[in-house]
């Protein structure tokens, strides 16, 4: 071969190797040598796919990706388990947001306890108030609630406001009460007051615990901005790509869109309105908002207050206190009037209830407001407590149940006290994902834990994290690992109208999605409480990376 033959050969090679390159579609980021579980309809399982535009192109194997596609970036996952970026299907992101501010009274076992943690907190960050978040006394030995009478004697007129870990109940001391306006002579809401001799406690429920987190002065609004940076950043941590906030305010939405709007917010927020004359005015009346990361469709009702506080409104009394039936907080009337202007103007319902007589008020409202199958989706929330009589009506009317996993293992050593026998109409998340052959879960942070792997762990294997009761709760209930990985994505998705943008590793859905450091499809059960979000990726763009 002489020389000119070979350098027409070689000029010949990378003419062909320069045409192949430039016919590669060019892309933003392709992720290979991944476990890629889709969680589409098939379970697909693949290699790698492609993004450009913040959406996914392309899905199949390295092979037909890296020669199809070239991009900017390439993310080798290493073999690892990529699934959809958890979505958060009922939370209070902005609640979440500003508690960070307070003083984590979470697992405290006395009210000595939670007074220590205060007078640290204190000793380091002096200031004009006290508030926190997170004790509960079913933890407690005596298992009785607190009375300001503890706080009084050590903190003289310092302020003190102490939210109960489901946010139903609060701790308040003298100076709090003065500063309401409350003293003994005040009249309550039947049940909002807890009364211990004749008087006053300091102990509050349902409206009375929101009168007293208004009185707390709230941080100013750079301090805001800047707490909801943190609690997003904590929700990427944890692999959620998208969350519900179960109920916000006018100033709350206006807050995420400028930073939405800024670009420091790219966390996917479905937020629900409380049922405010402006909220009404403002949103609902002028038609549904939908952006790729802000979806305003849905009101937020109350019928009910919480098990733990003994507020969840039951068709019996109290097994461990018959004196009461807990605390109904909307009557027929009124919750038929907002669902009226819900069904008029294209919004969804999404009413919290707990005990079995609050579910079947909903249950029977929402049926006939709805009158038969449809596609509005209107959920109750927890849906926690349901009279065996009720459950068909889920299946009947295509309500949809949205249950948070964890609260059956942080509830399960005490709510059979407060339940008795009824205990076996509690938890059904199997029995209520029969109803209508799917259903939405989520974490409820910042009541319980903001981690969605304990949501999960707690789906499928019915147990507290340190492995107890060892046959599991009430297994009967249990979700499957499918089951609880799609009731924390694409059912997730489902239940707030956004299956077809999000939900699965699909083409043309957003590329929201996390690199896992354990397989969480087939691991065992155990080792889902240790496993961790390698990367997490919000519209093909990394947002978080473990250190």
């Amino acid at each position: 071969m002489t020389k000119n033959q070979l350098f027409l050969i070689i000029i010949s090679c990378i003419s062909v190797c320069s045409s192949c390159v430039r016919s590669k579609i060019s892309v933003e980021l392709i992720v290979k040598h991944a476990k890629v579980y889709t969680l589409d309809k098939d379970n697909t399982v693949c290699e790698a796919f492609a993004v450009k535009d913040g959406k996914i192109v392309a899905i199949g194997s390295e092979k037909e990706i890296t020669k199809k596609y070239r991009a900017t970036t390439v993310e080798d996952a290493g073999g690892r388990c990529v699934l959809p970026g958890f979505y958060d299907a009922h939370c209070h992101f902005t609640g979440y947001a500003q508690s960070l501010q307070y003083i984590d009274l979470r697992g405290s076992r006395s009210i000595k306890e939670v007074i220590e943690r205060l007078k640290k907190h204190q000793k380091e960050h002096p200031s004009a108030w006290l508030c926190g978040r997170g004790w509960d006394q079913n933890l407690w030995k005596d298992k009785n609630f607190p009375n300001r009478k503890d706080l009084d004697s050590v903190f003289g007129s310092i302020p003190i406001v102490l939210t109960r870990i489901d946010g139903h109940a609060v701790l308040v001391n003298s100076k709090a009460m003065q500063l309401a306006g409350i003293n003994e002579n005040t009249k309550f809401p039947a049940g909002e007051a807890i009364i211990e001799e004749g008087k006053l406690s300091g102990m509050f429920r349902e409206g009375m615990t929101e009168k007293f987190r208004l009185l707390v002065p709230k941080p100013v609004e750079d301090e805001m901005c800047e707490l909801i940076e943190l609690a997003q950043a904590n929700c990427f941590a944890a692999g959620l790509t998208s969350v519900v906030d179960a109920g916000i305010e006018n100033q709350d939405v206006d807050r995420i869109v400028s930073l939405q709007q800024k670009g420091y917010l790219k966390l996917r927020i479905d937020a629900w309105l409380h049922p405010t004359k402006e909220n009404i005015k403002t949103f609902v009346l002028t038609g549904v908002i939908k952006t790729p990361y802000l979806h305003i469709h849905s009101i937020k009702l109350y019928a009910d207050g919480a098990l733990g506080s003994r507020g969840a409104w039951l068709l019996k009394p109290y097994s461990d206190e018959p004196q009461t039936s807990g605390i109904s907080t909307i009557d027929t009337v009124e919750l038929e009037r907002i669902c009226s202007i819900a069904l008029r103007h294209g919004y969804q319902v999404c009413t919290h209830a707990i005990g079995d007589a609050a579910n079947r008020m909903v249950l029977n409202v929402y049926g006939k407001m709805l009158g038969g199958p449809n596609d509005r989706r209107w959920r109750i929330e927890h849906a926690q407590v349901i009279d065996s009589a009720d459950v068909s009506l889920f299946g009947k009317y295509n309500i949809i149940p949205s249950v948070q996993a964890t609260h059956a293992t942080s509830d399960m050593d005490w709510a059979g006290l407060r339940l008795g026998n009824r205990i076996k109409n509690a938890y059904l998340y199997k029995r209520l994902l029969d109803q209508n052959g799917w259903l939405p879960n989520g974490t409820d942070f910042p009541i319980e834990e903001i981690y969605p792997i304990y949501t999960l762990y707690a789906a499928v294997a019915r147990k507290a994290k340190d492995g107890h009761p060892v046959g599991g709760f009430q297994m009967r209930d249990a979700l499957t690992r499918i089951e609880a990985l799609r009731s924390m994505t694409i059912w997730a998705a489902q239940a707030s109208f956004e299956e077809k943008e999000k939900g699965t590793l699909e083409k043309g859905k957003y590329a929201d999605f996390v690199i896992w450091n354990t397989n969480l499809m087939s691991c065992q059960d155990s080792e889902i409480l240790t496993a961790k979000p390698f990367k997490t990726y919000s519209g093909g763009q990394l947002v978080f990376e473990a250190k």
